[in-house]
């Protein structure tokens, strides 16, 4: 048996998941379309702007974590450090919670049923995919410092 790969074996970026499921959504809505008068309301509009920037939040605060500890996004690289504090202190994956509320927030914005339809594959996609991958591998790298870090803050939010 050959060593395990010192990186989480992840080689499709994660946003692919939900730009894909949204591009289905999409086209789902262009074949088979769903009345979307819900979505022509303003504050449906507004709510989803609000997500988009709540998610942009998530996702800038996280990059700037990574960059000032000199981690790498790329998910088949291995991790230099484990990240517990600033955002990563409120969920352990802010990155991938920024997407889910950004696919919402632009779902919102556009207004496609089938983009919320299809909101559970993207999550079980990236969760069985990726963050099970992600986590077998930091627990192998960080080991207690890990399962610490995994008992104390929740995997999404």
């Amino acid at each position: 048996m050959g060593k395990k790969a010192d990186n989480p074996g992840v080689f499709v970026p994660p946003p692919t998941f939900f730009i894909g499921v949204y591009c289905l959504g999409y086209l789902l809505q262009r074949w088979f379309p769903i009345k979307e008068t819900f979505f022509d309301y303003s504050i449906v509009k507004i709510i989803g702007i609000i997500l988009c920037i709540i998610a942009m939040v998530f996702g800038t605060l996280a990059l700037l974590k990574f960059l000032v500890t000199k981690n790498t996004v790329v998910t088949h690289w291995p991790a230099n450090s484990l990240q517990t504090s600033g955002i990563y202190s409120v969920s352990r994956n802010p990155m991938y919670f920024g997407l889910l509320l950004f696919y919402m927030g632009f779902t919102f914005f556009t207004g496609s049923w089938w983009n919320v339809i299809l909101l559970p594959l993207p999550i079980i996609l990236v969760q069985l995919l990726v963050i099970r991958k992600e986590e077998e591998y930091l627990e192998r790298k960080f080991g207690k410092a890990y399962l610490d870090y995994k008992g104390k803050v929740r995997r999404w939010i």
